[in-house]
């Protein structure tokens, strides 16, 4: 199994950002994709959950409002569009796929089975 996450760089606050994480190795409308982040000397923290028919997403407050989460089954791709980005915002972005057949929503990096490599984001004031 793999999840390629792409799309990050350098940008200014307030611009935007759209990821990608393309998925194989496993049957991709079976399971659910978040997006998590990683700031230096911070933990692994939750950014968006979508689930496997994108009928259901979810995300963090700080998040809520100016990303938005969501996922094409025939290209075995998920997607995070980031728009009005602030400072806070840089960190390293991981997408990642729980267990297959997940219904509810998880937001804790424990639940994940599978991760990508991850893509740098910096955002500049």
């Amino acid at each position: 199994v793999q999840l390629q996450a792409s799309g990050g760089g350098l940008v200014q606050a307030g611009g935007s950002l759209r990821l990608s994480c393309a998925a194989s190795g496993l049957s991709f409308y079976l399971y659910a994709l978040g997006w998590f982040r990683q700031a230096p000397g911070k933990e692994r923290e939750f950014v968006a959950f979508i689930g496997r028919s994108s009928g259901s997403t979810n995300y963090a407050d700080s998040v809520k409002g100016r990303f938005t989460i969501s996922r094409d089954n025939a290209k075995n791709t998920a997607y995070l569009q980031m728009n009005d980005l602030k400072s806070e915002d840089t960190a390293v972005y991981y997408c990642a796929a729980p267990f297959p057949n997940i219904r509810d929503v998880r937001t804790t990096p424990g639940d994940y089975r599978y991760w990508g490599q991850g893509t740098q984001d910096t955002v500049s004031s």
